[in-house]
């Protein structure tokens, strides 16, 4: 009884809805009686009992449809609120997350892993596709050979993926400082057991998904041996990974191709039918050139993209990386792509106007990087729809992609999509709506609070100097000119 009574709450608004059916069911009942008791139907009267048998049956209906969608959104707020109620966490997670769309986001490094942060408080249908390593992974490997074959993109997609990220980042990247099993990482070891235990290294880190309780999963892009080359303006062929960046450096030129040697790596199990499946496919950001086009070389990934009815979007690097996009704008980022994977792969351009820190830039300007320039009528001469956004922040000392801004961007599309299709009653809609209120909900307190929060008032001498154009013009003669009266009193005293 009580439940029930809560819905008449005014922050519930659920008696509209009640009450609309209300409307529906008398209108109905009002047109049926009127033709079992009228003795003779005029065409006039006929269609008066129809219009409101109509207009009454389809009150009823909407007032159904909004009335579930309203309980489930009430849910996610319950949801959010609650943060004790582990079986009510447990339900929405297991029965609401899971008909979240289902994203794919292919890349490597921190790029993508903030993406994951971001996505995985929308949906639990994500797979991030990732490199292994410089030179891949054989399906079997001992512990020496563990120690050679690092599979840091891997452990970083599991601690983003993670529902507790700094507690699970803290347990993967605990590294061994004695005996055997020095400067090996948990995550390496438990990686290689899960291997033992489950055969082959894709199905090891699938299971481990499950063990780990993560948001989604993630895939290796392909378990071939494979080398990443680079070939440069000046023809110069390189061909190891590490090398990339210092041999451009020294040469003062750029990138022209990056291939991989052999070819004709194959995917890994479930990368394809992943990218089939896909809502919404994210590329990057990442290290363009030994990151991200690299998972489009694998034999039919870029194919199975182009080919995918899916929402293609590529999310562009903040910052340029010296070695292999210098000067780079967007454009040329988006170019590059097209150019190793064909046209079509990309429909929307997610790009950062965001300001950041001065100090920062020039911490990253000192290493030869530079803030990546958005060159809009580039982008849109390429078909592709540019979308902007403040997405930059601070993390340890780095710029970074804020995972929530970014995350919010993405779902928007999504969303935005599924109204163009008419799916507003849709529970994915309904679902990230709801999610999406809540964001924009947060920004505008944030917002309201730091308005409240006060300056301190200058002195007005101060203040009415600041605000003098004739100060702020020649402040420098203004300053000279009280030294020079100072020393001039001063020669005075003391003469």
């Amino acid at each position: 009884m009580k439940k029930f009574l809560s819905w008449f709450k005014n922050s519930t608004k659920i008696k509209r809805w009640m009450f609309l059916i209300l409307i529906g069911i008398v209108l109905t009942c009002f047109g049926f009686s009127k033709m079992l008791t009228s003795e003779r139907l005029e065409l006039i009267d006929l269609s008066l009992i129809i219009a409101t048998f109509v207009v009454g049956f389809i009150c009823f209906v909407l007032g159904i449809v909004y009335i579930q969608r309203r309980n489930l959104e009430l849910l996610i707020e319950k949801n959010k609120i609650d943060t004790n109620n582990k079986e009510l966490k447990q339900l929405v997670s297991n029965s609401i997350y899971e008909k979240g769309p289902n994203i794919v986001v292919i890349g490597g490094g921190n790029g993508i892993n903030n993406i994951l942060k971001g996505l995985k408080n929308y949906t639990n249908n994500l797979t991030a596709i990732v490199p292994v390593s410089s030179y891949g992974r054989p399906a079997t490997m001992s512990i020496k050979e563990l120690k050679l074959h690092p599979v840091e993109d891997i452990k970083n997609s599991i601690v983003a993926l993670s529902s507790n990220t700094e507690e699970m980042k803290s347990l993967i990247n605990y590294t061994f400082d004695e005996g055997k099993l020095k400067d090996l990482s948990f995550g390496d070891l438990y990686l290689y057991v899960m291997q033992k235990v489950y055969g082959d290294f894709t199905n090891s880190v699938q299971k481990a998904s499950n063990i780990l309780s993560m948001v989604g999963k993630v895939l290796p892009v392909t378990l071939d041996e494979m080398r990443i080359c680079a070939e440069l303006q000046d023809g110069t062929v390189i061909e190891e990974k590490s090398k990339i960046k210092q041999i451009v450096s020294n040469k003062v030129t750029k990138i022209s191709r990056v291939y991989l040697n052999p070819t004709n790596c194959r995917t890994a199990p479930g990368v394809l039918e992943a990218i089939k499946n896909a809502d919404a496919i994210v590329i990057g950001p990442g290290s363009l050139y030994t990151n991200v086009i690299p998972n489009l070389l694998i034999k039919n990934v870029s194919k199975t993209i182009r080919e995918s009815k899916a929402l293609k979007i590529y999310v562009s690097n903040i910052m340029t990386e010296p070695g292999q996009t210098d000067d780079y704008d967007v454009s040329d980022h988006i170019q590059s792509i097209l150019e190793h994977s064909g046209k079509g792969i990309i429909d929307f351009c997610i790009a950062d106007v965001g300001e950041i820190v001065p100090e920062y830039i020039r911490k990253y300007n000192l290493m030869g990087s530079d803030v990546v320039n958005i060159d809009t009528s580039n982008i849109k001469g390429k078909g592709i729809q540019l979308i902007k956004g403040e997405l930059a922040g601070i993390e340890d000392g780095y710029i970074r992609h804020d995972p929530e801004k970014v995350a919010k961007l993405i779902i928007e599309l999504i969303c935005t999509d599924l109204r163009f299709k008419d799916q507003q009653t849709n529970e994915q809609y309904v679902l990230l709506n709801s999610k999406l209120k809540e964001e924009n909900k947060k920004e505008k307190e944030e917002s309201k609070k730091a308005k409240k929060v006060k300056q301190p008032k200058e002195p007005k001498e101060k203040k009415e100097r600041r605000n003098s154009k004739f100060s702020n013009k020649y402040r420098e003669r203004i300053e000279s000119i009280k030294e020079s009266e100072k020393t001039r009193q001063e020669n005075i005293r003391i003469h």
